[in-house]
């Protein structure tokens, strides 16, 4: 009886890895095809998803390597099946991360030439005192510059 129950639980837990990798899956299809179309907006809105995911994922990744006996134990089918979501899973998973540096990487050039264009429009139109207490609007290159922004 023990040892059905144990058969049924190992089970269990195969399923629910399997489906947590199917959601995840899902989730980084929609967040890579956002990112594609340059929809900030859902892909800021399936950020909470996304963490929920990428935590139960870690447990069940965590239980797994702990109990690996129970994947040596499964049978090829089963073994076959987990490959190919996990292999898709990874694809997913590169894809995304090219993706994610291609967009930070963008917008991290945006904002230094919005910067280098402030600069070079403050120290064009901007006067200041040098360094001998002179006002002189050649010696305004050390002028702050603030600029807020969102990413």
């Amino acid at each position: 009886m023990e040892k059905l129950s144990q058969i049924e639980e190992i089970n269990q837990k195969i399923k629910d890895y399997k489906e947590i990798i199917l959601s995840f899956s899902a989730l980084l299809n929609e967040e890579n095809r956002a990112l594609e179309q340059f929809d900030t907006d859902t892909v800021g809105a399936l950020y909470e998803q996304k963490c929920k995911i990428v935590t139960a994922y870690r447990g069940m990744v965590a239980y797994f390597i702990k109990n690996q006996a129970i994947l040596n134990s499964l049978d090829d089918e089963k073994k076959q099946d987990l490959k190919e979501v996990s292999v898709n899973l990874d694809k997913l998973l590169q894809e995304n991360d090219t993706l994610l540096k291609t967009r930070m990487e963008t917008s991290q050039s945006i904002m230094n030439t919005i910067v280098n264009i402030a600069k070079a429009a403050n120290n064009a139109n901007s006067t200041s005192y040098g360094a001998q207490g002179k006002y002189s609007p050649l010696d305004n290159s050390k002028n702050a510059i603030a600029i807020n922004r969102t990413l």
